[in-house]
């Protein structure tokens, strides 16, 4: 392959790469992988698509994108300097990546809701004011919110996380970061409609804190009240920290962690004991709020992976779903999101629990395994423009070669497996006779004694051919067939390792060549691909 032929095709599988890892992945899920629920289950059977007046069986459904867990980076995440080169890098890509996922991933759904499942931030308990509107302004702008949080076309709900406000033990200590996540995301315990379906969501940081204390107080009181009367429309329960489960229950065929088990840190506050962290909600507040709201789907965060359990009340078996994170920093190499129908029609049979509400689980690139393969591709160009020979042939004639060589491979593989020809074979040798006309002919004679002898102590050999001339016209022929034997034991060989090197021609010579003209061939790919990546980031990072 010539020079510019291996930088062509270089310039191009680099190109393909950067257009399938910084754009093309992000359109699988809408296009191949995922669907809504509603549409899956009407399309599997005819029977399921049942025409109404309003519309036919889609219509009748809510479409609720959910969202878990982004957690934006900032100084406490990897433990890096605050404005730091390091720690922007970080940012920049973790944002950019749930800015790509969002956008090319989620809203071609086109969703009528998006829900939020808490953790917005990593360490907002911990940032500062302005670190803290610093980031609340990323998260903006990653999802496309306007100034209040919110969109214009579609309705926005968001639930507290333990990132964002911390847990009882720090309550105490830092009252202005409640009021500052109200400030932003509205009130924490709160009831909303989509559809014919009911969703509660509640504070789930103070459900098992002291009950003396204000916020657990505040956050009890409105289970009760909104429990009050009968219930007349199917529940979701919203909880970032999901419901107790039993030690090494298991999370179903999606999770790829390990299982954690319950977890609860107290912290000594004065004279009380107060939890500075929890990974379930207690099993006395879990079986109190399932007997209490009856809820028909769970849905919980915190986790950063899926995990889907069936709990036990006393209105029935409920599932819970604990989404993983959108984010691909946050410990789960598969990020996902949920897509939930939720029943918005006004047939009475179709508002039985089973047709209320319908959840599919959609996942998204898997960012880290795109950065890997950059890594391999960049590995393999270098080894490719300092090694690849810098014989002048054509990428045609190299695959010729190429060709030649495995036919001579599959030849000698088959010629070895063969049975052996009688011992007498080797007591002949072959001459080559041409005649009048130019042909030539193999003729069997046999050898003296001495030349028997002699042939008995080769490696393997089986006969001896002797060419000699029939005629003196074909003598130009032999010159010929002996030029191109040696042409074609040569196909595919770089000429530099054929040749002797030259006199005065060094090794250093050689290799400071090699460097120039990887040098130049790198400064060609830099120059097609390197514009196209930074097209492909700004593209994604500026405000649509």
């Amino acid at each position: 392959m010539k020079q510019h032929e291996l930088s062509l095709l270089l310039c191009l599988l680099w190109a393909l790469t950067l257009l399938y890892g910084e754009m093309f992945a992000y359109w699988v899920p809408p296009l191949f992988t995922c669907s809504w629920p509603h549409l899956l289950r009407s399309s599997s059977s005819s029977s399921s698509t049942v025409q109404t007046d309003s519309g036919n069986y889609q219509g009748d459904y809510v479409k609720v994108a959910v969202i878990a867990d982004p957690q934006l980076m900032d100084k406490t995440s990897l433990r890096l300097p605050a404005r730091s080169l390091a720690l922007e890098l970080a940012e920049f890509y973790t944002d950019l990546n749930m800015r790509r996922s969002f956008f090319a991933s989620v809203l071609p759904f086109k969703p009528d809701v998006i829900l939020f499942l808490g953790d917005y931030f990593d360490g907002g308990p911990s940032l500062s004011d302005e670190e803290w509107q610093e980031s609340f302004s990323r998260l903006k702008h990653i999802f496309g919110l306007n100034a209040q949080g919110k969109y214009r076309d579609m309705p926005v709900y968001y639930i507290p996380g333990n990132h964002d406000i911390g847990y009882e033990s720090l309550h105490s200590l830092k009252p202005e970061v409640i009021q500052r996540y109200e400030e932003a995301f509205g009130t924490r315990n709160y009831k909303f409609t989509v559809g014919k379906v009911d969703f509660i969501a509640v504070d789930a940081q103070t459900l098992d804190g002291h009950p003396q204390n204000h916020l657990t107080s505040q956050t009890w009181d409105f289970v009760k009240n909104i429990s009050v009367g009968d219930v007349v429309h199917p529940r979701v329960l919203l909880s970032h920290i999901p419901l107790y489960r039993r030690d090494d229950t298991y999370c179903g065929p999606h999770r790829s962690s390990p299982i954690i088990n319950q977890r609860i840190h107290h912290a000594i506050n004065g004279n009380t004991n107060e939890i500075s962290y929890q990974n379930y909600v207690s099993e006395k507040s879990s079986k109190y709020l399932l007997d209490t709201i009856k809820p028909k789907l769970i849905l919980s965060g915190h986790d950063h992976d899926l995990c889907t359990v069936t709990h036990q009340s006393k209105s029935g078996s409920v599932n819970e779903h604990t989404l993983g994170t959108i984010s691909w920093q946050q410990g789960n190499l598969y990020p996902s999101f949920m897509l939930l129908s939720v029943d918005n029609s006004t047939l009475q049979k179709a508002s039985i629990p089973e047709e209320a509400l319908l959840t599919h689980l959609c996942y998204l690139p898997m960012q880290t395994h795109i950065y890997i393969w950059y890594i391999v591709l960049f590995i393999l160009t270098l080894l490719a423009t300092l090694f690849w020979p810098t014989s002048g042939t054509s990428l045609w004639h190299q695959c010729c070669g190429l060709v030649g060589f495995c036919k001579q491979l599959i030849a000698c593989t088959f010629s070895r497996s063969e049975t052996k020809e009688k011992d007498e074979d080797a007591n002949y040798e072959y001459e080559m006779m041409w005649d009048a006309e130019g042909t030539m002919h193999l003729v069997k004679k046999p050898l003296n004694p001495s030349t028997v002898n002699s042939n008995d102590r080769g490696l393997g050999e089986r006969g001896n051919v002797v060419m000699r001339a029939a005629a003196r016209k074909n003598t130009p022929q032999e010159g010929d067939h002996s030029v191109n034997v040696d042409i074609a034991s040569g196909i595919g060989v770089d000429p530099v390792a054929r040749m002797p090197l030259r006199t005065g021609k060094s090794k250093t010579k050689i290799i400071i060549q090699r460097l120039i003209r990887t040098l130049r061939m790198l400064t060609v790919i830099a120059a097609v691909n390197v514009p196209l990546y930074m097209m492909l980031l700004f593209k994604d990072w500026i405000d649509k």
